[in-house]
């Protein structure tokens, strides 16, 4: 795919992303849907999914909504493998090759790439979002400028319905 056609893909799925985190006052069937449309419409996008930090445990990511196979890393504490980095360090992180990784936690046997985006509000980690692919090197700066854009759109809903919680 090439960075012209990334950048179509991308700025078209970004409007069905707005549409889903606007059109639900449910999270987690957004998340849902923009998991889905993520992995249906990219095609080296193999596994998307959200972890949200667990508000009764300290420093811990819960899995919340995702599209693929299913993962056995329901909990992850921070600074536990990629996810629990991403979160400590409050960084994104991009894993051209897992296998190279000391510290992956193998979701599957077939991951080869991963990108890891966390998404704060007021420099807290909300949570934040995964995404494996079954071929190498398969992120880009175009990946991760569009899923920062995802990102900010959830952690918007995630602000919504935290206020809607606290009224």
């Amino acid at each position: 795919m090439t960075e012209e056609q990334k950048n179509e893909l991308f700025s078209s799925l970004i409007h069905k992303v707005s549409q889903a985190t606007r059109s639900s006052d449910d999270p987690d069937t957004a998340l849902q849907t923009i998991c889905e449309v993520l992995m249906q419409e990219v095609p080296y996008y193999d596994w998307v999914g959200f972890y949200l930090t667990d508000p009764n445990a300290d420093q811990e990511l819960v899995l919340g909504p995702f599209a693929g196979e299913p993962t056995e890393h329901v909990r992850i504490a921070f600074g536990q493998g990629i996810c629990g980095q991403a979160a400590s360090r409050k960084k994104t992180f991009i894993v051209p090759d897992v296998s190279k990784e000391t510290n992956y936690l193998a979701c599957s046997p077939t991951v080869r790439s991963e990108i890891v985006l966390p998404m704060l509000h007021l420099g807290e980690v909300m949570g934040e979002l995964d995404i494996d692919s079954h071929t190498v090197d398969a992120f880009s700066e175009e990946d991760r400028a569009f899923l920062l854009k995802v990102c900010y759109a959830v952690s918007r809903l995630l602000q919504r319905a935290q206020q809607a919680r606290k009224t």
